[in-house]
């Protein structure tokens, strides 16, 4: 493979160019007129919201209306001197955010921005890619001028089309390649770092081999001729790489179709019950059955039916945890299908309200302005008109209380509904549940009866074994760990009853784990539900009461707002 030639400069001359490199971008921040660094918060966030794009008229009515951040799509946070990534969370719906020319140093928080496609942290200190896992529909994401030194934990990004990393301090073609996972990826931008500036490496060529899905590279179309030359270059390289990437891709299926098996299984709380493993266990560190075993054949024979009758009732609890599965899949998923439904209709019903109340603002708001342009004009007849002023005051403040118990009442009966809902889910799953578990604790009892049944057997088959040899006079073949039974038959029945402890011991191990579990399943769930719950309650009567504050505000300010129109009109 070609690589860039290597040369041993000394570290001040190393310290400099580092030096270089970092100066335009901390300059170029530093000449910005930026407030005191900071992390983003909600006023930020709201700030930002208000101050958006519009002008005019349209601007004055986009500042009177409530910010509800399920419905902001756009946030622009250039140039607030920011420090750290927070409450992003609050916009879930979020596909354009635009984070540059800030101080950030860390990617973080930003999980919960699952519907982001475009994201721009340019002109920012960060030094490494990570946490954008999440951000499974991110399309466009710019990282231009920061300091990053290497390429790495993109290629889960799946529908990202336009990769900008161009101004960094990556000098390794390592995790170039990782980037060939990405199929959507049209186009790279790496200009300015120090690996596109080797004299003697074209790190242009490599990329493009290196990349087939690439439409353009540093925003230039890439001719067929270019990459013909490109694949010929690194011939070698793709080779590698191709074939690295076919074994990984392989043992990653391997992997996916192993994992949402053993997923299955836990979930279904039969995991290892699929096979021998049951019965392996029973074995494991039982001293006395390895010493009872040495009888030979007989025991040998006894052994053989002792597993397949372990196996027949492993599976029948296997069997039974799949089906049982089902069922309980399916409920589940009935549930959160019936509470979405649920929510959304009663979301729906909020919003008209809303928006039928917002008509009825503006239609009011206009009225008021008319009656305050009249008070400022007329020089007669002023307490009418300040009366009917009053009169709209006190109705819109009546409509305005009366929307939000509307309001908060339906959200009342909804977080009971949902908290009545899964109460009953509660019951209804645990039911489920412990039917499961009765109906395992059948078929254990039975592997415990079978455990008993083989160490009874067993106790005839030393017995008869050492009796034969006794009266054969054959001592000798009676192995050395057996010789303490030949004068002392209750050795005999010490060494069973030990296997036969360390057996059942293992069987009611493997219960009590599946009847632990499946109770902790249920727990889990219900508690995750109730979590969930409280965070989507608080967060809309937290919604509901910025409304009023901003319909509050609105009415307050409207006298303001005419006077400084005043001198316009």
């Amino acid at each position: 493979m070609d690589e860039p030639a290597s040369s041993q400069p000394d570290e001040s001359a190393t310290e400099k160019e580092e030096e270089a490199e970092e100066e335009p971008l901390m300059g170029f921040l530093e000449e910005i007129n930026c407030p005191e660094p900071g992390i983003i918060d909600r006023q930020m966030i709201e700030t930002a919201y208000l101050e958006e794009g519009q002008k005019g008229e349209a601007r004055r009515l986009h500042q009177l209306e409530p910010v509800v951040y399920d419905r902001i799509t756009t946030m622009r946070l250039e140039f607030k001197n920011i420090l750290r990534i927070d409450h992003l969370w609050m916009m879930p719906n979020l596909t354009k955010l635009c984070l540059n020319c800030n101080k950030i140093e860390v990617i973080e928080h930003l999980e919960m921005l699952t519907a982001l496609k475009d994201l721009n942290l340019s002109f920012n200190y960060i030094t490494r890619i990570e946490n954008l896992e999440k951000l499974v529909k991110l399309e466009k994401l710019s990282l231009f001028s920061n300091r990053i030194r290497k390429i790495e934990n993109i290629h889960t990004l799946q529908n990202l089309v336009i990769l900008s990393i161009g101004n960094n301090l990556i000098d390794t073609v390592e995790g170039i390649e990782r980037l060939r996972f990405v199929s959507s990826l049209k186009v790279l931008n790496l200009e300015g770092n120090p690996i596109a500036k080797q004299p003697d490496f074209p790190v242009s060529l490599y990329v493009i081999a290196i990349l087939p899905q690439l439409n353009y590279y540093e925003y230039v179309f890439i001719k067929t001729e270019t990459q013909e030359e490109a694949q010929k270059r690194f011939y070698r390289e793709l080779r590698e790489i191709e074939d690295k990437q076919e074994r990984e891709i392989q043992g990653l299926e391997t992997e996916a179709r192993e994992m949402a098996e053993a997923d299955r299984l836990a979930s279904s709380f039969v995991e290892h019950l699929d096979g021998m493993q049951l019965y392996d266990s029973l074995w494991r560190d039982d001293e006395d059955g390895r010493i009872l075993m040495l009888v030979g054949a007989p025991a040998q024979e006894l052994c053989e039916e002792y597993s397949k009758d372990v196996y027949e009732l492993t599976q029948q609890i296997y069997r039974l945890g799949l089906e049982r599965f089902c069922e309980r899949d399916e409920e589940i998923r009935d549930f959160n299908a019936n509470l979405h439904e649920g929510q959304e209709e009663l979301q729906a019903q909020g919003q008209r309200q809303i928006e039928e109340f917002l008509e009825y603002k503006e239609r009011t708001f206009d009225e008021m302005r008319l009656k305050w342009r009249e008070l400022d004009q007329r020089d007669e007849d002023l307490e009418q008109l300040q009366a009917q002023l009053d009169t709209l005051t006190a109705n819109f403040e009546d409509s305005l209380n009366d929307l939000w118990e509307s309001l908060m009442a339906q959200e009342l009966h909804l977080h009971e509904a949902v908290e009545e809902s899964t109460l009953n889910f509660n019951r209804k799953i645990s039911d489920l549940m412990s039917n499961f578990v009765e109906q395992a604790q059948v078929i254990f009892q039975q592997l415990r009866d079978v455990c008993i049944y083989f160490a009874d057997n067993m106790t005839e088959i030393v017995n008869q074994f050492l009796s034969t040899k006794l009266a054969r006079n054959e001592l000798n073949a009676i192995p050395e760990e057996l010789q303490q039974c030949v004068d002392d038959r209750e050795a005999v029945l010490q060494l069973v009853e030990g296997m036969r402890t360390s057996h059942t011991s293992r069987v009611d191990k493997r219960e009590d784990r599946l009847a632990q579990r499946s109770r902790q399943f249920i727990d889990d769930m219900i508690m995750n539900l109730n979590n969930k719950e409280v965070d989507r309650h608080r967060a809309k009567i937290l919604e509901i009461n910025s409304f009023m504050e901003m319909m509050t505000e609105a009415l307050a300010n409207l006298p303001c707002e005419l006077h400084q129109e005043a001198p316009s009109d």
